[in-house]
């Protein structure tokens, strides 16, 4: 995306794995959940996430060891000029679908047809910005933009490819129990709902030896069995029903562990680090409602919260607050006074930057860590005040109205629930109460989608490449579109303009301050209580299954992972 890659052109493989990893046998995991399709290119139904990488194969192949660089998988070379206003590809000849039949051009140019017209949200949106695809021969494919993305070439060379010969464009949208045919290294041979689905390691994979994977897919099936919550999913684990498991309730982790295969050896437990942002954590203040229209409300509501307190009653300590939107990376702009460009940026938009955000002095507020912090309290009465609420026989009321501030908290987990507790404990000092629904996921997701809600916990993933997809995220145009991840109903000029210099920045140096500047933006607007996320990947499994010693920039990959022979 900026500067060069990393490997030469006559790289081996990437530096995150075991090019020499023993091959064989299965790795079974572990779901909480339940599915109803496995087709994870359309809205409808709940699809499974794995059937995209290890079935349906894309033209390039996006390398864990950089920020954003593709190199060579179904497509044998890219093409483009300076600008970025076309991307062409060649496709391996040596490419097949797992059935045999070679890809073609007319199987890309198929799927990107379908896939712009019945596809995900993102397919449509980015794919909608091709003026013109076609292809000058049975193995070369062409796309012209019909306006300067500097992303799009690398979003089209991850396109997933599917075959035109076995796809029913008419049913596409419905959800099906029969898996896209791809050129992956895995095929689906099970599929039992509700219990279990297995892949089989497709015997004459067509690029076993290309550089991109090489020390990947080392198992030869993979087995992914299904669970109604998370503590039956763990007792399982205990027992060996399955061989990994990625941690994510502290708690467990700090005192669940404690049982004979731990003790002994057969389970490792590991903590991982990785070099990409970590996860924003937060509860999302919806400003399309006028309760939380003044950040002035927003601010008060982040004060009541005691982090420190939650922290180490909650989750044993393990935590550690978020802060920016692209947290213990380069993109974060927690903590470092705005540079030059970063200020030239915004320099149009004077009011969309705190003061104390623009000289990196701005934090979330720390407490005493005692739960009835009255500094904390002051200010957030201060707030409420100064924003025409007022303590009226022990309530927060509208001085204006006399209405009542009783904001709901939608949850759809157990967990979800319990720090929504807590939360509401912290607000009742306020003389705020706090409701909570909790929902069954169904019901959460439809609320979540349609932004039906006063306040919402949400997660916000992001990568050291972060694009198109922040328009999606943070756009004015997304807050009105239902289905968007503009959760909190976000309409700012400031932050559309520094998406727009993050997408248009050539160097590498330039992309830095523009998603700084976005940052800042981003914490001034007050829409969010940020949480909390772990430091690193908490990761136990049982001592067959082995993984490479060296870490990639993205983190350690299951599909770089091996069954220990004899194991």
């Amino acid at each position: 995306m900026h500067g060069k890659p990393l490997h030469p052109a006559d790289f081996t493989n990437f530096s995150g794995v075991n090019p020499q990893a023993p091959q064989g046998g299965r790795l079974t995991q572990g779901v909480v959940g339940a599915f109803d399709s496995l087709n994870p290119f359309i809205v409808r139904g709940n699809a499974l996430p794995f059937i995209r990488w290890n079935i349906v194969e894309s033209l390039m192949a996006r390398s864990p060891d950089e920020a954003f660089t593709v190199y060579g998988l179904i497509a044998r070379t890219i093409e483009t000029d300076d600008a970025r206003s076309y991307v062409a590809f060649a496709i391996d000849p040596r490419a097949r679908f797992s059935d045999g039949a070679p890809v073609t051009a007319r199987d890309v140019l198929f799927s990107f047809e379908l896939l712009k017209a019945k596809g995900r949200p993102n397919h449509r949106a980015f794919y909608g910005k091709v003026a013109r695809a076609g292809s000058d021969g049975p193995l070369d494919v062409r796309f012209d933009f019909a306006e300067v993305d500097r992303e799009l070439p690398l979003i089209l060379s991850l396109m997933p490819v599917l075959a035109e010969h076995a796809t029913d464009a008419t049913r596409f949208e419905e959800t099906s129990f029969t898996a896209p045919l791809g050129s992956g290294p895995y095929r689906v041979t099970e599929v039992r709902p509700g219990e279990t689905v297995v892949l089989e390691r497709t015997s004459d994979y067509w690029g076993r030896d290309l550089p991109v994977n090489r020390g990947n897919h080392n198992f030869d099936s993979l087995r992914y069995d299904f669970y109604r919550d998370v503590n039956g999913q763990f007792e399982a684990f205990k027992r060996g029903l399955y061989d990994i498991r990625f941690e994510t309730d502290p708690g467990r982790w700090k005192t669940g562990y404690n049982f004979p295969a731990v003790r002994d050896g057969r389970i490792v437990r590991e903590e991982v680090g990785n070099g990409r942002p970590k996860p924003y954590s937060a509860l999302i203040f919806n400003m399309r409602r006028p309760l939380f229209k003044d950040a002035r409300v927003r601010e008060a509501m982040v004060e009541l919260f005691d982090f420190e307190w939650a922290n180490a009653n909650l989750y044993f300590g393990l935590y550690r607050r978020n802060g920016s939107f692209y947290d213990d990376s380069e993109l974060s702009a927690l903590g470092r006074p705005a540079g030059a460009r970063e200020r030239e940026l915004l320099a149009p938009y004077p009011a969309a930057v705190l003061p104390q955000v623009m000289d990196g002095s701005w934090r979330p507020p720390v407490s005493d860590g005692t739960g009835r912090d009255r500094v904390r309290l002051r200010r957030a009465l201060d707030l409420f005040a100064a924003a025409g609420w007022e303590l009226k026989a022990g309530a927060m009321t509208s001085a204006a109205t006399g209405r009542r501030f009783s904001p709901e908290l939608l949850v759809g987990t157990k967990d979800q629930e319990r720090l929504a507790l807590a939360y509401q404990s912290m607000l009742r000092r306020a003389g705020i109460t706090l409701s909570i629904r909790l929902v069954d996921n169904v019901q959460f997701e439809a609320r979540k989608q349609s932004y039906d809600y006063d306040i919402v916990p949400y997660i916000w993933d992001q990568s050291l490449s972060p694009g198109n997809e922040q328009a999606f995220y943070f756009g004015s145009p997304a807050a009105d579109t239902p289905g968007t991840r503009n959760f909190m109903g976000l309409r700012s000029p400031a932050a559309d303009a520094m998406i727009a210099a993050l997408l248009a920045a050539r160097e590498r140096a330039d992309f830095i301050d523009a998603v700084r500047a976005l940052d800042r933006v981003l914490m001034s607007a007050r829409f969010s209580l940020p949480l909390f996320y772990t430091p690193a990947q908490w990761i136990a499994r049982w001592e067959q299954i082995q993984r490479p010693e060296r870490v990639s920039l993205a983190g350690t990959l299951a599909e770089s992972w091996w069954r220990r022979p004899g194991g």
